[in-house]
């Protein structure tokens, strides 16, 4: 009986083992650097074994961070570290998932580090991932407070959709990747005055795109990586969001009238 229990112990303790990160020999780090006029950047990374990557980044207290991680290994993972820990994570991936979007409590450097657990370091195994860091601007990128995301609350004196938060809602061409054609999606808008304006996209097939603008004119969206191109066509802008995403958004919606 007294044998049975201690096996049984043992294989316990050996699971729970096989499920912690692993403690690298060499910890490789890299400065993240984004795009000029980007929030964030795409890094396509490699690593096999024991093996682990720190990516580090500065970013202000009140900012967003949002992190995001496509790999071919299930045992490859992401945490982040606050400024000035070197073992201590906030977020460790392997229990909380593979995406991380959150406001900043600190100033300073922040450690994404990126490895494989245990039991597949000790297999030797390799992983290769698309790992997504994104910054924005305080109060740029909505919460997932009280069960979704919400736009920020309207500063101008426009009137609001009953039931929204938005100065005025409808429908504008759009398309979420390169190969399907432009179709219809729900939109909200938000107008802060001046051209100034939060313009919230509404996918078909779920999720939504906030896309900013300033003086008329779309700066920049909370997708983590993509850049926002845009093209007059008299009162109507034509803008592209990376290589895949479409939207065609008239001067009404931003300005009224």
């Amino acid at each position: 009986m007294r044998k049975s229990l201690l096996v049984s112990l043992l294989l316990t303790v050996s699971m729970m083992t096989s499920l912690i990160p692993v403690q690298a020999n060499d910890i490789r780090s890299e400065r993240v650097q984004f795009p000029k006029g980007e929030i964030g950047t795409t890094i396509i990374g490699k690593l096999s074994g024991r093996e682990t990557v720190d990516y580090k980044l500065r970013a202000r207290a009140g900012q967003t961070m949002i992190v995001g991680i496509e790999t071919d290994n299930p045992g490859n993972y992401f945490n982040i570290l606050a400024p000035g820990e070197q073992d201590v994570a906030f977020f460790v991936g392997s229990m909380s998932g593979n995406r991380y979007e959150g406001e900043l409590p600190l100033s300073g450097d922040y450690t994404v580090r990126v490895y494989l657990m245990r039991y597949a370091a000790r297999r030797g195994e390799t992983a290769k991932y698309k790992l997504e860091i994104g910054i924005a601007a305080a109060g740029d990128v909505p919460s997932e407070a009280d069960g979704g995301r919400q736009p920020p609350e309207s500063s101008t004196a426009d009137a609001i959709v009953a039931g929204t938060n938005f100065n005025a809602t409808g429908e504008i061409p759009c398309a979420r990747h390169s190969a399907q054609p432009i179709n219809p999606c729900h939109f909200g808008v938000i107008r802060r005055g001046n051209g100034a304006a939060t313009l919230t996209v509404f996918w078909p097939d779920g999720g939504e795109r906030y896309i900013y603008f300033e003086n008329g004119k779309a700066t920049s969206s909370d997708a983590v990586n993509g850049s926002v191109t845009t093209e007059r066509q008299g009162d109507l802008n034509k803008l592209s969001i990376g290589s895949e995403e479409r939207f065609e958004v008239p001067d009404a919606v931003i300005f009224g009238g």
